[in-house]
């Protein structure tokens, strides 16, 4: 078997992974994905013990259970080029031996949930609701390094929405790429199914001016405007593209569900999204068991 060589895997003097800081025994099979690394006491808060904790940078966990299932909480910080970081590391993590550094033989498939917040853009969809993400439209461009990008992607939908949209050659390839139908399915009960949006940036790349012009100024009316076999394009957020593409490539399980906390076409926001959130962890929780 192939060895993976010191610099492509970076092992701590601890025995840790690189960026984590976690060994193998520290995750659960069920990982609920956080931006905010405050966030990660919010979902600690509702577990009945914890019995890990570490923190690297914007990579703090929490490890315990929740009505007698384990579960961890991890906060990844903002944007797909964490989620690169964080996907692998937790796949490594539960199929690479690292003493040996060579691939399991057996196969481990972790669950990881993303509790997020969003921007809407359709203007039927009110704050402080919530929307699963059926699928992930990614204009971060990460899963294009990745070979077999085309096997997971849903290429009809790239094509229909590079159409609709006249989509400049000079930005990154997007992607439209599935979630696991049961996990989403487990969570739909929270809220309305949707296509989510997993932008480079906050700003422009989200259609927002403060003193920068956009290089297309009428995107996200052509983003709110787009239809594929009846389904809408319904919000804005940062990661779920990369975890929904690299889960599918490494065999893992991913959903994810976000408060809405602006709606972008009414130009309207949430008077105090936090308590919403706190609810939907709760809920989340309650759907995972």
């Amino acid at each position: 078997m192939r060895k993976i060589e010191a610099s492509e895997l970076i092992i701590n003097s601890d025995g840790s992974i690189f960026h984590l800081h976690l060994k193998p025994e520290n995750i659960a099979d069920t990982i609920l994905l956080v931006g905010d690394p405050g966030r990660v006491d919010i979902v600690a808060s509702f577990f009945d013990n914890i019995e890990h904790t570490s923190c690297n940078r914007e990579f703090v966990s929490k490890t315990g259970t929740y009505k007698g299932k384990r579960f961890t909480a991890l906060s990844t910080g903002i944007g797909t080029d964490n989620i690169d970081i964080v996907v692998n590391e937790l796949d490594a993590l539960a199929n690479i031996d690292l003493n040996t550094r060579q691939v399991k033989e057996e196969h481990k498939q972790l669950t990881l949930v993303r509790i997020g917040t969003s921007g809407a853009i359709q203007g039927d969809i009110e704050v402080d609701t919530p929307v699963v993400s059926e699928m992930a439209i990614g204009f971060d461009g990460l899963l294009n390094f990745y070979a077999n990008r085309d096997k997971i992607a849903q290429l009809d939908y790239e094509d229909a929405f590079t159409s609709h949209t006249n989509w400049n050659k000079k930005l990154t390839s997007p992607y439209f790429v599935k979630g696991d139908n049961e996990t989403i399915n487990k969570l739909a009960v929270l809220g309305r199914k949707g296509m989510t949006i997993s932008a480079p940036g906050f700003y422009g790349p989200q259609g927002r001016v403060l003193r920068l012009p956009l290089q297309d100024s009428d995107l996200n009316e052509k983003i709110e405007s787009f239809r594929y076999e009846n389904k809408a394009i319904t919000n804005f957020e940062m990661e779920c593209s990369a975890i929904y593409g690299l889960s599918n490539l490494l065999g893992h399980k991913s959903a994810t569900i976000c408060a809405i906390i602006a709606n972008r076409v009414n130009k309207t926001y949430s008077k105090d999204y936090h308590p919403v959130v706190k609810k939907l962890i709760n809920d989340v929780l309650d759907c995972l068991l």
